[in-house]
């Protein structure tokens, strides 16, 4: 299996689609002013302590407090706790962890009372984004992931990952990170760290010792200041260095991107965590989107909505609500199988199986999924549709449980939710009714267009433009020799691409300047 990479950065948002042999599995989109929260580390204070719940709401700085339940201290709250004590008023600085060592590990069955009061200051976590309704929820056990391996401050022990089996291997990371690895610090040994040299992982390990370091320089700045709290004391990297962080693998055979900027970043992560790999980082110059060119924008259109057809004409209908996700599978306009309607039944679930597991990586849809296949009589039939789902679902890094299929034919899934559900609108309004159902003549369409270039050209002085319309209009102005574009250009002395794009619907446009900035046609328009 090959994977690629996609990463499309548009003035107001980033999306990044992850191919496995051509086919999108994961889509990740987000605005360019909002920030992939967790792992963040603030410096915060204690809102309100809710004893019913044995937690606490922190303002982390979110328009909801964030939640801090009690066994979410972590085992090394004490020493925690300590530390931040012995750094006092930020006048002493390189206070070694060790100075706080030596205290107890925190009790499983305990009060928060005992430990926090409203109006404490301390160093938390995020480690779920803002849902609906709820704030963020943090922790105040610390910890910096990289590529192989995750730092843990006050922890002093090291861990190895579950899925390393060979007894040997554990045992020369194990030894190696006791060797290298400063005292205070406790250690997770991820998975691919398996089979890699010392100098490999010391160089990590220093990374993120560094990120410790500037976390609480940060602290003892706003404490030496009297900075109003709450503060940003550690951010993580970019959403895009993030997902590739956790998702990186030397089978990845191309990571394109189509800025200049979030380029020189990927390939300088690339350059530090896989160095024979940083060829593997291409910047993408083509006329047509990026996403258009590698299909990406055709499967979203596909893949995302209430109904998604997967074989042979059956389709499922997927539905979101507040509490869990509710999946309903149909055989459609399917025809019966030779074999009868087990076997019929069988082969539509089979698919139903291998599509849901994708839609679950795509949609990262979490908490309760209840999955209503088509009933099979036959318990061996049932027992392969079951094993089927969970051999498709071990490429899922989310932690997920699924149950086999009850009496009522309902299959339960739970898997683990970090961030709200991805939810992309296939439906496209039409953008010149504006809901009214009548539009003008479409053969009037490229007349709307000039009047707009010649509004752009000679009232806002542009002569630099790229004009995206739907793909059937730009192949109608491009063509002949002497075609539209040709005219417009000599007409109004001005520089006009026009870009195909999927994403815009049939009379639909968008007109960008030299810069690559979008120029508002609507306030153009109230201008005039």
């Amino acid at each position: 299996m090959t994977s690629e990479v996609i990463v499309d950065v548009q003035p107001k948002e980033i999306s990044i689609a992850l191919l496995e042999d051509k086919k999108l599995v994961e889509f990740q989109k987000e605005g360019r002013a909002e920030h992939f929260s967790v792992g963040n580390i603030y410096y915060a204070k204690v809102r309100k302590l809710m004893p019913g719940l044995n937690a606490c709401f922190v303002n982390v700085g979110y328009e909801r407090d964030s939640f801090l339940h009690y066994l979410d201290l972590g085992l090394n709250y004490r020493a925690l706790s300590k530390y931040l004590e012995l750094i006092g008023d930020g006048r002493r600085n390189n206070v070694p962890l060790t100075k706080a060592m030596g205290q107890e590990t925190l009790e499983k069955e305990g009060s928060i009372q005992n430990f926090l009061k409203t109006g404490d200051e301390i160093l938390v976590q995020i480690v779920k984004e803002p849902i609906s309704t709820k704030g963020p929820r943090v922790t105040c056990d610390i910890s910096f992931p990289g590529r192989f391996l995750v730092l843990v401050p006050f922890g002093d022990k090291i861990s190895v990952s579950s899925k390393i089996k060979s007894g040997a291997e554990r045992a020369r990371l194990k030894q190696l990170l006791q060797s290298i690895k400063p005292k205070g610090f406790g250690v997770i040994i991820r998975t691919v760290a398996e089979g890699k040299r010392v100098a490999e992982l010391d160089a990590e390990l220093k990374v993120l010792v560094s990120r410790w370091e500037s976390t609480i320089k940060r602290v003892v700045r706003a404490r030496q200041s009297d900075q109003k709290l709450p503060i940003l004391a550690f951010e993580e990297t970019s959403r895009t260095v993030a997902l590739l962080r956790d998702l990186f693998n030397p089978s990845y055979e191309n990571i394109y991107v189509n800025d200049q900027d979030v380029f020189n970043e990927i390939n300088d992560y690339v350059g530090i965590i896989a160095p024979d790999r940083k060829h593997i980082v291409k910047q993408y110059k083509g006329n047509v989107p990026i996403f258009d060119n590698f299909s990406v924008t055709k499967q979203i259109k596909t893949g995302f909505g209430r109904t998604v057809t997967y074989k042979h004409g059956a389709y499922m209908i997927i539905e979101h609500t507040e509490a869990l996700h509710v999946v309903d599978i149909n055989s459609g306009n399917r025809s019966k199988s030779a074999d009868g309607q087990e076997a019929n039944a069988l082969d539509v679930n089979l698919g139903a199986a291998d599509e849901l597991a994708r839609q679950l990586r795509l949609r990262d849809m979490g908490g309760i999924i209840v999955v209503d296949f088509i009933d099979m009589a036959q318990p061996e039939s049932r027992q392969k549709l079951y094993e089927r789902m969970v051999e498709n679902m071990k490429n899922d890094r989310a932690k997920h449980n699924i149950l086999p299929l009850s009496k009522f034919g309902l299959m339960q899934i739970t898997r683990q939710r970090v961030r709200p559900a991805m939810d992309v609108h296939v439906e496209e309004a039409c953008p010149t009714c504006n809901g009214t159902g009548t539009i003008k003549s479409s053969l009037l369409f490229t007349d709307t267009l000039e009047n707009k270039i010649q509004f752009v050209t000679q009232n806002l002085g542009i002569k630099k433009l790229r004009l995206h319309v739907h793909p059937f209009v730009a192949a109608y102005i491009n063509q002949g020799v002497f075609s539209l574009k040709r005219k417009w250009q000599m007409k109004y002395g001005l520089g006009l691409r026009v870009v195909p794009n999927q994403q815009l619907a049939y009379l639909q446009y968008i007109f960008y300047g030299p810069n690559g900035e979008e120029i508002d046609m609507k306030e153009a328009h109230e201008m005039k």
